[in-house]
């Protein structure tokens, strides 16, 4: 069986939770739609457990961050509305993912909070794994936070480190890379503006949908600070757990209608799926 039965790269805007909408639902309606397919491709995949990969989540300077908690629990608050979520982690999945991973020399850590076990075993829930779950079917997690002072590489061997801890883990999973795009597409907005928001997401939608995504890793770092895109690393990690020559896939939709871009694609295996 192919270590995954389906991987998408998400958005993970608040409004685009359909309790979250607000006043303007036309605003994020675009990507709205194209999670709820997200959201029926996934399901109709049938894992038993998802992989998300945000970099919202608990950070480590120098370490991908992998939960290793009994649950993960937490809430996102947009135009008058909360939403609330809590997912049991698939333990046994963390911990061969941290182990793959350091044997090939990357740094890793699992992380718990609380207690070993139990219900106070548990990690707070981010917006970046919150929103696509929103979408996803209701099955335990690993959630992971990747560092960015380490290189683009490293990230894409942490991808192949991911692949063969799924493979040996030997049930189906499902990977998602929660990525918001580059945020300084609005002169009014948290980070300003620049031209180059425009110019990075496009070359993103380009090398998305010619299936190029390793080329990402080329971007320049004056080039990244000037958009601020927070999706490059997660997309890089699911490059290496995904190598070109199994990968298919359906763009669904790009916006950027407040002040940051969205993305949303699916990745189909070019391996038949065991039942």
């Amino acid at each position: 069986m192919h270590p995954f039965v389906f991987a998408c790269i998400a958005p993970h805007g608040g409004e685009i939770i359909p309790e979250l909408k607000g006043p303007d639902p036309q605003r994020m309606a675009a990507t709205r739609e194209s999670m709820e397919k997200l959201g029926t491709y996934m399901t109709e995949a049938k894992p038993d457990c998802i992989i998300v990969l945000t970099p919202h989540g608990t950070r480590i300077n120098g370490m991908f961050s992998i939960s290793d908690s009994e649950k993960m629990n937490g809430s996102w608050k947009e135009n008058d509305g909360i939403f609330e979520m809590e997912k049991h982690v698939e333990r046994d999945l963390a911990r061969k993912i941290a182990e793959e991973a350091n044997k090939n020399g990357i740094a890793s850590s699992t992380i718990n909070y609380g207690t070993s076990s139990g219900p106070i075993s548990c990690l707070p829930l981010d917006w970046g794994a919150i929103v696509p779950l929103r979408f996803m079917p209701d099955v335990p997690v690993v959630v992971i936070t990747p560092p960015r002072e380490l290189s683009f590489d490293t990230h894409r061997r942490f991808g192949r480190s991911l692949r063969e801890a799924a493979a040996q883990y030997n049930k189906r999973v499902g990977l998602i890379a929660s990525c918001d795009w580059s945020h300084t597409h609005d002169e009014n907005g948290p980070y300003g503006f620049d031209p180059a928001a425009k110019d990075l997401d496009e070359q993103a939608v380009h090398y998305i949908k010619v299936n190029k995504l390793e080329k990402m890793a080329e971007f320049e770092s004056g080039f990244i600070e000037a958009a601020k895109p927070d999706g490059i690393w997660q997309t890089l990690i699911l490059a290496g757990a995904i190598p070109p020559d199994e990968r298919h896939v359906e763009f669904l939709s790009y916006e950027s209608p407040t002040y940051f871009g969205l993305i949303c694609a699916a990745y189909f295996t070019k391996v038949k799926i065991q039942s």
